[in-house]
């Protein structure tokens, strides 16, 4: 399987959070004040586990397959391109399970920014339909449509792993498709 920049993806969602949301930020044009005698964090820390989590999980998932895969790198958002460099030599189900990983990686990057968009970018994987968005309570992307809905009548769900594997097997099966086609 190809490398296609999922990793790219998820490394600049990364570095994103790293420098533009760890920080908590200070109301425009005023100084901070802080009304409480704690003080604040002076970093997110949900944001700094968040990355630390990420990081840690890769570096796991490389090692597995490829123990002496040597230092990872010190940038975080290189930890991607890192565990892609190393485990290149996987056979293509192997790939497929770090590239789910490094997708699904990206999308939690984009919702911990804010970023819920890139949920609506996946059909429903029962009905097909695009109409999911995320749901924060149950941290599940949910399906809109009224007549997709399980055995309790509840809208369905779907846990963020899942769209990932389903968006590397269906990109798979494109490029597979499309090398039979030359």
């Amino acid at each position: 399987m190809s490398h296609t920049g999922d990793d790219d993806s998820a490394a600049h969602r990364l570095r994103l959070l790293q420098s533009e949301y760890l920080e908590p930020s200070r109301p425009y044009g005023e100084a901070h004040v802080s009304r409480t005698t704690t003080p604040s964090a002076p970093i997110r820390l949900g944001i700094a586990d968040h990355i630390h989590e990420s990081v840690n999980e890769v570096e796991q998932m490389t090692r597995s397959e490829v123990p002496d895969a040597g230092a990872r790198p010190e940038a975080v958002e290189l930890v991607y391109a890192w565990a892609v460099q190393k485990t290149r030599h996987l056979d293509a189900q192997r790939q497929m399970v770090r590239d789910t990983v490094i997708y699904r990686q990206s999308l939690e990057h984009a919702i911990a920014m804010g970023d819920h968009s890139v949920i609506r970018r996946h059909p429903c994987p029962n009905c097909r339909t695009w109409g999911l968005f995320w749901r924060a309570s149950v941290r599940k992307a949910v399906c809109v449509n009224r007549y997709c809905v399980d055995d309790a009548g509840r809208a369905r769900s779907w846990e963020l792993a899942y769209l990932a594997h389903r968006h590397i097997t269906a990109r798979a099966a494109r490029t597979h498709r499309d090398a039979r086609a030359t």
